[in-house]
């Protein structure tokens, strides 16, 4: 077995077991989906990837962290495509959403509103519904403004506990394997690290069984967006900041929409694997036809580098 390949399992052996240890005794101490706990068990299980990564780089191989990894604050235009796109993408769910048969617009936020009353009594919908009403703008750009900011500061932190160690560590590991191979291999991995959290109820709350291996298969198809602003970036920072937009705009696709489930609607819906496949055929345009420096050649180096 080559060292790569020893790096390689003892990565995802590591981070697997901390990060299923941490549910199962979220679990056993009674934590709940619907509580403050699961904000702070998926903190730290976010974490778990960047902690892992730098005790086999640091700790076990004596290798530097910054530039093998590309931790890089050296903005540039990906760091733009990497806080904006989420945004489009969302919009884009949204209209491939509508297109679903009993799916329709609402402007007003009627049908998001309705996706409340199961939450909360008749007095504290009437108080949403008049809060809703007297703001200055509508909400919407509150979202966009919120994901905007959030997606370059809180969110992007939490993003870079992952990718540092998705797009860090395993894509310069697996780089070898080139651009597209290597994505989805990574895709692969990390919807299945996703699994406990989903069948706690996370992302398909109405089909958590079933949503474990759909949330694999949207890992597959999102990560060639992750691993080529990683890659052309040549920083791990602007793949964090696109994790942490794209983590902060699911409201913004469902928002102005009523019916659907989570199945169908939102980004991890049909309609999100619809955009997202479409997103990749353009990837492939774009790698292939119009960009002079190709993503295998930059990975081949990143690869390589020490």
């Amino acid at each position: 077995m080559s060292l790569r390949t020893k790096k390689i399992l003892l990565f995802i052996l590591l981070t697997f077991f901390i990060d299923w240890a941490l549910v199962f005794l979220f679990i056993t101490m009674g934590g709940k989906v619907d509580s403050i706990g699961i904000m702070l068990l998926g903190a730290a299980y976010m974490f778990v990837p960047m902690i892992v990564t730098i005790v086999i780089q640091k700790a076990i191989l004596k290798q530097p962290l910054a530039q093998p990894l590309g931790i890089s604050f050296k903005v540039n235009r990906w760091f733009f495509v990497a806080w904006f796109l989420p945004l489009i993408i969302a919009f884009a769910v949204m209209g491939v959403s509508l297109l679903i048969p009993g799916v329709t617009f609402t402007p007003d936020m009627s049908g998001f509103m309705d996706s409340l009353a199961s939450t909360l009594s008749p007095e504290q919908m009437e108080q949403a519904r008049q809060q809703l009403a007297s703001m200055p703008v509508h909400p919407v750009w509150l979202i966009v403004a919120l994901a905007l900011i959030s997606g370059t500061t809180t969110n992007a932190i939490l993003g870079f506990g992952e990718e540092l160690g998705w797009r860090g560590f395993l894509l310069k590991e697996l780089g070898f394997m080139g651009f597209w191979k290597s994505s989805a291999l990574i895709g692969f991995i990390w919807g299945v690290w996703h699994a406990p959290l989903i069948l706690l109820g996370l992302n398909y709350p109405q089909n958590p069984q079933l949503g474990v291996l759909l949330m694999t298969a949207w890992t597959i198809l999102i990560a060639p967006l992750f691993s080529y602003i990683r890659i052309k970036s040549r920083s791990v920072i602007a793949a964090s900041i696109f994790h942490g937009a794209i983590n902060a705009v699911p409201g913004l696709a469902i928002i102005l929409i009523a019916g659907g489930s989570d199945l169908t609607v939102g980004l991890t819906g049909l309609a999100g694997f619809i955009v997202f496949a479409l997103a990749n055929i353009l990837l492939w345009i774009y790698d292939r036809f119009i960009t002079r420096e190709k993503a295998t050649d930059i990975l081949k180096q990143i690869s390589l580098e020490t």
